[in-house]
């Protein structure tokens, strides 16, 4: 099965966690990959070896998606290095946890920068790049933003990360309406708790093996569980999918109750 034989797929945030799923799920069908990161050149190295070792061809590109001018020079390379951008996943994501009462601006304006402005920076060069290619005779492409189920679920500690979520699945939605003429596909993908390093900056491996039995299925879930689910909504089997968010979270907020 090859669902994404002579694609390019551009992965924000891609050197590990979620982002390194998809990468691989995207590599093991046919993708090309431009694995992004920002200071994780070893992992990256690694990423771009995985990806490699699938059948991928891989592009590694460091670049801070808060800083628009390096998005933007990042999917030039993208386009000049293998001739088109056919998927981009805006996965790149940033937390710093503090409750709000005490929290530090820089902080918060941080997280956002990241978090919410990285997500429309990435998208919005990105479907340019789509509907110059559609004006040329070319197919378009597929656009996914990784979102997560704390944009519903009020975690405490993470208001600043909480409404970036809730606000890139409300620009996902926007932003497929307005691309409903190039069709050009724009869905969201929010997983719910993942067992990741970035989750390792903030549970310990004991904290999440008591936790994980008391899950609906039993575990976390894992970069693969969301890559999986990536690969069917940046593919030609989602085509008719549009302005969607897919939770996929093994019933997680599912299985959230009420104290008694």
């Amino acid at each position: 099965m090859s669902r994404f034989g002579g694609k390019v797929a551009l992965i924000t945030g891609s050197s590990r966690g979620i982002g390194l799923g998809i990468a691989e799920s995207l590599a093991a069908e046919g993708a090309s990959i431009v694995i992004n990161h920002l200071g994780d050149g070893e992992n990256a190295q690694a990423a771009a070896q995985a990806v490699m070792a699938l059948g991928g061809q891989a592009l590694i590109y460091e670049a801070n998606v808060a800083d628009r001018n390096a998005v933007d020079e990042m999917v030039q390379a993208t386009v000049d290095h293998f001739g088109s951008l056919d998927i981009a996943v805006a996965n790149a994501a940033f937390s710093i946890r503090e409750p709000v009462l005490t929290a530090e601006w820089e902080n918060v304006r941080a997280v956002i920068e990241v978090a919410q402005f990285g997500v429309f920076h990435t998208c919005q060069l990105a479907v340019q790049q789509m509907v110059r290619q559609i004006e040329a005779g070319r197919p378009g492409g597929k656009v996914l933003v990784t979102g997560s189920v704390l944009g519903e679920y009020p975690f405490p500690n993470s208001a600043a990360y909480n409404m970036a979520k809730a606000a890139v699945n409300h620009f996902a939605r926007t932003l497929a309406a307005e691309l409903l003429p190039y069709r050009i596909n724009v869905n969201v993908i929010n997983p719910g708790w993942i067992d990741t390093p970035g989750e390792r900056r903030y549970t310990s491996d004991a904290d999440i093996a008591a936790a994980a039995p008391s899950l609906p299925w039993g575990r976390l879930g894992t970069p693969t569980d969301i890559g999986k689910a990536a690969a069917f909504l940046v593919s030609d089997d989602a085509d008719y999918i549009t302005g969607t968010s897919l939770r996929v979270d093994g019933g997680y907020m599912l299985g959230m109750r009420l104290a008694k």
